[in-house]
């Protein structure tokens, strides 16, 4: 099959075919990615196809969590498992008349046969070949007379020919294995559900997917895959090998024990689905640009398979949240808000001075350092914010500055500053600052701000007084100011 898109006469179909295992890796996210910009980018069809012929490994509710995971990434299958195609259901475990359909047609043909040895026979064929330090082959125990399929044992395929298999890869170019790698392999358990090596190629051929963007680590079974669709007597599709998402010090695959997180994991954490896209995509794919910041329909019009990357691709969390804050700010204000509102702890919004309004103009301050949503509900936990809301308790000695000898020190500055502020401007930080900003300027800008920030917030680190100022209003401001005072008297 021609692996330009331009010149192909197929429409273009690529599938997503995860297993129901209950865990979403970014690894997974990114071929359904993928595979969707891919058809997308050619007006093809998207397919979800759930591959659940393997049901000790199934985890109940995972196809739900599969589902709900690509509507959040905002991809859309043109079929899936609540939409049936013309080639009937997208989940395998109900498909498996049209695998018995195939099977039978190789056991009409001679290519495939039931198995007729016991566990234990298998087992004894394996330990001759460790003893003999050769790998276990199973077509080298194949019967001289292929046992009939009665259905009560597995079906193996019969290799139709011991060759060296030379393929295209859309991204690797040509890849080449032995017959070293081919063997007679299970097609159809003795429970009736096919093997993964033998659906795949069934439902890819029924559903005509054209292009299958998948790890890397297929490309050793690819022998064994093209040794089926030979005997099946079927075109191969486009393979396309996605590179490797490795660990930041890239000595292994990102895996569960190196710290990779279910993609809700991450959606919990207050990152965008936006951002998740755009950073994906960036994991393993160069748009050949210096453009790091992609609309979904950027990432669909941008897309080309030739700019997939060979190499690994390292997973920089670091990376992530930064483009998690880009993505943050083209929000409007309203979304912002609601963002923020999520975030913050609901022993925050009982606070006696909580209010929309003051919320409002604290969001730009918590937004400065914040980079997700989780950040956000720690620096409240912590009471970072709480100076928004409730009047500070503190101790009158950190209201002293550092070159002042004595708290009292300070108590001009601040009574100086209370009269400053009964006629000012509060309807920005800056308009605050510009009524007290000479004054700072002549007794030192240390010496007044920080007795002033201190008074307003009640921690040594906090936002700068003119910002406190706005968030709380002229009101508080001048009742915080005259209680510092008023603690230093004493």
């Amino acid at each position: 099959m021609n692996t330009d898109p331009k010149t192909d006469n197929h429409k273009i179909v690529t599938r997503f075919a995860p297993s129901p295992t209950g865990f979403m890796h970014i690894g997974s996210a990114r071929t359904a990615l993928f595979s969707y910009l891919f058809a997308k980018k050619h007006n093809g069809t998207f397919i979800l196809r759930i591959e659940d012929t393997d049901k000790k490994r199934e985890v109940a509710d995972s196809i739900s969590h599969i589902k709900e995971t690509l509507t959040w990434l905002n991809i859309e299958w043109d079929y899936g498992p609540d939409k049936p195609g013309p080639f009937g259901s997208c989940i395998q475990s109900e498909r498996l008349d049209v695998y018995h359909r195939y099977a039978k047609k190789l056991v009409d043909r001679g290519l495939a046969y039931q198995d007729p040895y016991t566990a234990e026979e298998i087992e004894a064929f394996k330990t001759q070949a460790k003893e003999a330090k050769k790998p276990f082959l199973f077509r080298n125990h194949r019967p001289d007379v292929l046992p009939a399929w009665d259905k009560t044992k597995p079906l193996r395929l019969k290799v139709p020919e011991l060759k060296r298999y030379t393929w295209q890869d859309a991204v690797r170019g040509e890849l080449s294995a032995g017959e070293e790698m081919l063997d007679d392999i299970v097609l159809i358990k003795s429970d009736g559900y096919p093997t993964y090596n033998f659906a795949h190629i069934v439902d890819d051929f029924e559903m005509g997917v054209t292009h299958i963007m998948r790890a890397d680590e297929f490309i050793a079974s690819t022998p064994k895959f093209l040794s089926i669709y030979d005997a099946l007597e079927i075109p191969y599709p486009v393979f396309v090998t996605l590179p490797p998402i490795l660990r930041d010090d890239r000595t292994k695959k990102l895996g569960k024990r190196d710290g990779a997180k279910d993609i809700f994991e991450y959606r919990d954490e207050g990152f965008l689905p936006e951002t998740m896209v755009n950073f994906l995509a960036l994991t393993g794919w160069n748009p050949g640009t210096e453009q790091e910041v992609f609309t979904f329909d950027d990432l669909v019009a941008a897309f080309d398979v030739t700019k997939i990357q060979k190499a690994g691709a390292v997973f920089n969390e670091e990376k992530l949240l930064w483009m998690n804050k880009q993505h943050l700010a083209k929000l409007s204000d309203d979304e912002v808000y609601a963002y923020v509102s999520k975030a913050l702890p609901d022993e925050l919004k009982v606070m006696a001075g909580y209010s929309e309004d003051i919320l409002k103009k604290l969001v730009p301050t918590i937004m400065e350092r914040a980079h997700i949503a989780a950040e956000i509900s720690e620096a409240a936990k912590a009471g970072e914010y709480d100076f928004a809301f409730v009047t500070p308790a503190y101790e009158t000695d950190i209201l002293k500055w550092k070159k002042d000898n004595d708290v009292i020190e300070a108590l001009p500055r601040l009574q100086k500053a209370l009269n400053l502020l009964k006629e000012a401007d509060f309807s920005t930080p800056d308009s605050v600052k510009n009524d007290l900003w000479d004054y700072a300027e002549e007794v030192g800008r240390g010496e007044l701000l920080w007795p002033l920030r201190v008074a307003l917030s009640g921690r040594e680190r906090s936002p700068d007084p003119f910002t406190i100022a706005y968030i709380i209003g002229r009101e508080e401001t001048l009742k915080r100011i005259s209680v510092a005072c008023d603690k230093i008297k004493r």
